[in-house]
């Protein structure tokens, strides 16, 4: 039996509808139940509503329909493009935000070489050395990580609520930063030369089928040689399917007082929450 080329077969389509003067296709931005005829309709609907997983999209015969074949492809392309593209200028701009520089000089190093992402270039770090504010309560380091989608998609609303939080609990805050193609161990680097308290990392997390606007904060307190992972606090899904960024840049700043209180984070904050209920 010839197998037959899917991607040939979508062109065919899109070919089609272009000669139909349909050349825009668009895609409903709710999910559409594939099934025909389903045994329970509503208990389908339910499920489809409560995960992002591609449930309830049908078939053609043995292959996915066209329309939700295509759905994947876009998702698959957006989920590359938040890997892949620059972050907005405009969006830097309009933040006022210092930008600082990784070890990695292109993404295929950042990708390849994980120590390249985790310490600031040596330009960047004499910048901060020079001019980042020293010795206060909280240090916010925002980075691309593995998607700009998410930086762009997020920071927006997060980043004033965050800064409105921690100023109405008295915190004082260093100038936030953005640092290009940073990981999250770079932030230790970072809060060694600025002699902060606690440095809160809000960085792009891998993006996958369901989202690629995902974004995750990570927060320590007092970093230094013998941090280990479990000393970071870890906040993440902050996108508009998950925990939406308003209401995590409330939060945060929230348990950022909490890390300041209990002079700890990670496993270590979560033991001294709970001895002190």
């Amino acid at each position: 039996m010839k197998q037959i080329n899917m991607d040939d077969l979508v062109q065919r389509v899109i070919d089609e509808l272009s000669k139909k003067g349909q050349g825009v296709i668009h895609f409903p931005e709710q999910k559409q139940c594939g099934v025909m005829n389903p045994n329970n309709p509503e208990a389908l609907e339910l499920a489809m509503k409560r995960t992002p997983a591609r449930i309830g999209i049908g078939r053609a015969g043995t292959r996915m329909k066209t329309g939700s074949y295509l759905q994947f492809r876009i998702d698959q392309a957006a989920a590359r493009d938040a890997v892949m593209k620059t972050i907005s200028p405009e969006l830097i701009e309009s933040l006022q935000l210092p930008v600082l520089h990784s070890r990695a000089t292109s993404m295929e190093e950042y990708l390849m070489n994980l120590d390249s992402g985790r310490m600031l270039s040596d330009e960047s770090a004499r910048w901060l050395e020079q001019n980042g504010d020293k010795n206060k309560d909280v240090q916010i380091v925002i980075s691309d990580g593995l998607s700009t989608s998410a930086c762009e998609a997020t920071i927006p609303d997060l980043l004033p609520a965050l800064m409105q939080g921690l100023s109405m609990r008295n915190i004082s805050v260093g100038k936030p930063v953005f640092i290009h193609k940073g990981r999250v161990w770079i932030q230790d680097q970072v809060a060694s030369i600025v002699n902060c308290k606690v440095v809160i990392s809000l960085i792009g997390e891998r993006p996958g089928l369901a989202t690629a606007e995902s974004l995750s904060a990570y927060m320590i307190y007092k970093p230094d040689a013998n941090t280990v992972e479990s000393d970071r606090t870890v906040i993440s899904n902050i996108h508009k399917g998950g925990t939406l960024p308003i209401e995590a840049g409330a939060y945060l700043a929230e348990l950022l007082e909490e890390i300041l209180k209990y002079q700890a984070s990670g496993v270590k904050l979560s033991q001294l929450r709970a001895i002190n209920g």
